[in-house]
């Protein structure tokens, strides 16, 4: 792409912030996806991506941070089926029989 950006109009100029989001919940809404806002999609996206192997260094890459730090604190977030293993495990400890435990 000449103009360096990823979205960009037809004469090459990158879109606004407001365009994009515009354009982004009118393709949910002809998809009849559920709205959501572009900074959850992107940190569910990254999680995702994380919770499935991602290195962290490629997850700042693709996030456009110098410091890993900055995509793990702001974007990758544990959801709750996350945390189930740890639950699961805390259970084992004070002597509650863990499914699939004798």
């Amino acid at each position: 792409m000449a103009s360096g950006y990823g979205l960009v109009h037809e004469a090459g100029d990158a879109f606004t912030i407001k365009q994009l989001r515009r354009r982004v919940y009118r393709l949910m809404e002809l998809l009849g996806l559920r709205r959501v806002r572009l900074y959850d999609a992107r940190s569910s996206c990254f999680t995702y991506l994380a919770n499935n192997g991602v290195p962290d260094h490629i997850l700042a890459r693709w996030a456009g941070h110098t410091n890993v730090k900055t995509t793990k604190r702001w974007y990758v977030k544990p959801d709750v089926e996350d945390l189930r293993g740890a639950a699961t495990t805390w259970d084992g400890l004070h002597g509650v029989a863990v499914e699939g435990q004798a």
